[in-house]
């Protein structure tokens, strides 16, 4: 694995933010803060199962797709294998357990029900850390990231490398409620600082992917004087210019392909994501079919999904969507940001000239291969790296969703570049 690290050192770090005052303490507060806050178990009722378990023994199967397999969607011989190991062998408990295995509560921000992780070190001294997931992610493609960034010495690293990791669960998706009308991408910036101020933290870090890396971003935009660092995948922001090279005129051929054959979701959810919702509510193997393609498509698996995920990893995503009936709503997060308007994308919202540089918030940009179905963006598009880009990692594997396919590689980064940023 080849990988460059663009570092700058710690002094220059503390130079860069120094103009935002002391530092207040990171340890939460007590009391009148997390009034609200209520624990939160997931429990699937036996009904519910049995339910699924009968449709599952009785799907309408479709005619199969001509041509190569997955060039038209989903491959039927790929799905039928996988419903079946759902019906047969999949274990719900034995994955509700390990997911209660994280702290996770529920509160009311502003009307929005908000449920979260929120997994504490015993290290007093660790940083908040706020990791937004996105689509068709939920807290899910955060989790494997999580145990490594709380408990550091058991995880191959230092104790002052600690985190309190905040995990949110997007309005819509999973176990949070219902989006309210308006659940923009900036509506949820505001959710996020109300619920690190229920959880009495001042100052924080940030990491986000897909649609948690543009609130991630905006976070440390809107919000310099609560963010101490924000750091999302992908390189820092690229210029707007004609390509030069070969290889700059080969990524933007590919992203024009790119946005014709891979973007087609974006639009229908970004227009009718009701109509969707009815058919993948009422089918498992509708929202299997559904969400298993963008893993496929989006993960650096080469073709082979479960070379990055397992088929217990995949069935367990399906089922949050599934038992939750959350699959329409969450879909909802491309209408409500007018996502059928800008196609090609890729579930990430256009950067502003703000978002691209401006500020004092210090910024790391961990670059995975990101979706694999698009060409990778050459570093020369970079003309500049902004200076409060205090970290630009380069990694030769990972997907779209780093935090569960190279969660090692994520959570090295997220140490490296937070490192200088802890109070001293």
């Amino acid at each position: 694995m080849a990988k460059r690290k663009n570092a700058i050192d710690r002094r220059t770090v503390l130079k860069l933010i120094g103009a935002a005052g002391a530092w207040p303490a990171f340890t939460p507060g007590l009391g009148v803060a997390q009034e609200g806050v209520n624990p939160f178990k997931i429990h699937v009722s036996g009904e519910e199962l049995a339910d699924l378990r009968r449709r599952l023994s009785n799907i309408r199967w479709p005619p199969d797709a001509t041509g190569k397999p997955w060039s038209m969607g989903t491959d039927r011989a790929y799905l039928q294998q996988l419903m079946a190991y759902w019906r047969d062998k999949y274990k719900w408990r034995v994955h509700e357990a390990a997911l209660n295995n994280f702290d996770q509560y529920t509160t009311t921000i502003e009307g929005q029900k908000i449920h979260f992780i929120h997994q504490k070190s015993s290290n007093a001294s660790a940083v908040p850390l706020l990791m937004t997931h996105g689509y068709p992610g939920t807290i899910w493609e955060m989790l494997p990231s999580v145990p490594a960034l709380v408990d550091p010495t058991a995880h191959g690293g230092a104790a002052t490398d600690s985190f309190h990791v905040i995990v949110p669960s997007l309005p819509g998706f999973g176990f949070s409620g219902e989006p309210a009308d308006g659940a923009t991408t900036a509506r949820t910036v505001e959710l996020w600082i109300g619920l690190m101020d229920k959880l009495g933290y001042r100052r924080f870090g940030a990491y986000g992917s897909d649609w948690g890396a543009g609130i991630t971003t905006q976070l440390g935009t809107r919000f310099p004087d609560r963010l101490i660092g924000t750091a999302i995948p992908g390189p820092p922001p690229r210029a707007n210019r004609e390509p030069r090279t070969a290889e700059e005129r080969a990524y933007f051929e590919s992203m024009e392909q790119y946005s014709v054959w891979e973007t087609a979701y974006q639009r229908i959810q970004g227009s009718k994501p009701q109509s969707l919702a009815y058919g993948m509510t009422d089918s498992p193997a509708g929202v299997a079919a559904w969400v298993v393609e963008k893993l496929r498509a989006w993960s650096d698996c080469k073709g082979d999904v479960e070379s990055k995920f397992s088929k217990d990893q995949l069935l367990t995503l399906v089922s949050i969507y599934w038992h939750t009936r959350t699959i329409g709503t969450a879909m909802r997060i491309y209408y409500t940001n007018g996502l059928a308007r800008t196609p090609g994308t890729g579930g990430r919202l256009p950067q502003t000239p703000q978002q691209a540089g401006a500020g004092r918030v210090p910024q790391g940009y961990f670059d995975f291969l990101g979706i694999t179905s698009r060409a990778r963006p050459p570093r020369s598009l970079v003309d500049k790296v902004p200076e409060n880009v205090t970290l630009w990692s380069y990694h030769e594997m990972g997907g779209h969703f780093p935090a569960i396919e190279e969660p090692k590689l994520l959570v090295e980064d997220l140490r490296t570049f937070f490192r200088p940023l802890r109070l001293v």
